[in-house]
């Protein structure tokens, strides 16, 4: 994904409830600039659905100055839930991140966030820290499962 994508990511955030953005940005708008920042940090993809429309946005990128630890930022379309979009999304990125030498992929979420939690776990083997009302996911990408949970390659840009 290029800054040139700009206008399907903006159609994505447009069918995402504000509940939703504050969930996984912290606000309830998603500007370009906001695109731009997050591109010069990260490797992004948005999930596309069979007529191109997006349906989810999944990044991997360093969070650390540890070497191969990278971190998971994923969102799905509001009414796109609950499909394995998220999942296979994330596949798509743990494998990306493991080719370029990832043995840890993490993620922080709401303790709450029991989607989050469950494809962390389908991903590989874990371990939680808690803080407080939010917990910090590890998954080890180098003893994961090769085995997918789905066989259908997600459409990506």
């Amino acid at each position: 994904m290029t800054a040139r994508d700009w206008p399907l990511i903006d159609a994505f955030h447009q069918h995402c409830s504000e509940p939703s953005m504050l969930s996984r940005w912290g606000r309830t708008g998603f500007a370009r600039r906001d695109l731009l920042r997050l591109l010069a940090h990260a490797e992004c993809w948005i999930g596309l659905d069979a007529d191109d429309a997006p349906v989810g946005l999944v990044c991997v990128g360093p969070v650390s100055r540890q070497e191969g630890v990278v971190d998971l930022g994923l969102q799905v379309a509001d009414a796109r839930q609950r499909q394995g979009i998220g999942t296979t999304l994330a596949w798509h990125a743990a494998d990306a991140a493991r080719a370029r030498g990832g043995h840890t992929l993490t993620a922080y979420t709401r303790a709450s966030h029991t989607a989050v939690l469950r494809i962390a776990e389908h991903l590989g083997p874990t371990r939680h820290t808690r803080d407080g009302p939010y917990v910090e996911v590890h998954v080890a990408l180098d003893l994961r499962s090769p085995v997918r949970p789905c066989s259908q390659e997600p459409a990506t840009r």
